[in-house]
């Protein structure tokens, strides 16, 4: 967390990237860290007005910032939330330039840090009901903290008792009626019923699937539609809320815990 409240200045292609407008409020009630993943360019250019010849006029206009996206780190979920930028910072922007400006505070030295989407599972399931059958299932997984998924308990078990930092794990088929799978039961059932107890723990390909749509990895499921495949990712389908473009930390902080306790209760995640 002391890498957000003092992040560095990294280059990326014709832009620099930093963390700007910090707030550090981890003593807090709720605590939290709000701050703005700020894209800017060093040597910027701009179309400024010359009233002399009633003209517009290239300008220079140094540290030009192009775009920037607020965020809300919530510590006591390991969870963020932060605003997605058309044409500027998208969701699939944010996770990897927040990725470099951290591991650069530590010079890439025994750090990682990903940051991983929450997959909306109503979305995530009316996708794979379009598919006739699977032909792929593909997940690299890593230890939550502090919750974890009752439905796929079994797996974050076996991640802790092999001392594994990361488990990949892939299933695929040529056969004509794919993989046998209930992902779709088991994500159903849970959202009638977060008490849901399936009959027998779920394989191991549902539940990678289920692990990285928590928020805990990257998965894939990949199947046929129509006679066409089709790919599926976890990312694809990323839970969201709105909020003003411009927010008051605090109040992003109270709807973002929110939501969290939201996803946690829907899906029965426990400490």
């Amino acid at each position: 967390m002391d890498a957000i409240a003092n992040a560095p200045i990294i280059s990326i292609g014709k832009f620099d990237w930093t963390i700007t407008d910090v707030i550090d409020n981890r003593k807090e009630e709720t605590p939290y860290i709000f701050g703005k993943l700020s894209k800017y360019a060093k040597e910027g250019h701009a179309t400024v007005i010359d009233e002399v010849s009633r003209s517009q006029v290239d300008a220079d206009v140094p540290n030009l910032l192009e775009a920037s996206s607020s965020f809300i780190y919530l510590p006591g979920y390991s969870g963020i939330a932060f605003l997605h930028v058309w044409n500027g910072i998208q969701e699939d922007v944010f996770p990897r330039r927040f990725k470099s400006v951290i591991e650069a505070a530590f010079d890439g030295f025994f750090v990682a840090c990903d940051v991983e989407p929450v997959s909306d599972y109503r979305a995530f399931t009316s996708r794979l009901k379009k598919l006739s059958h699977f032909t792929e299932f593909s997940a690299t997984v890593h230890p939550p903290n502090p919750l974890f998924g009752r439905l796929w308990g079994g797996l974050n078990d076996y991640i802790e008792n092999r001392n594994a930092s990361e488990v990949t794990v892939k299933e695929q088929t040529s056969k004509a009626k794919g993989l046998k799978s209930r992902i779709i039961e088991l994500m159903d059932r849970i959202m009638d019923s977060p008490e849901y107890e399936p009959d027998e723990p779920p394989a191991i390909g549902d539940a990678a699937i289920l692990m990285a749509a928590d928020g805990y990895g990257r998965g894939k499921v990949v199947g046929m539609e129509n006679g066409d495949e089709v790919v599926i990712k976890t990312s694809d389908t990323q839970k969201s809320f709105l909020h003003d473009k411009e927010p008051v930390p605090k109040e992003l902080a109270v709807k973002t815990k929110i939501q969290f306790e939201k996803i946690s209760k829907e899906r029965d995640m426990n400490h």
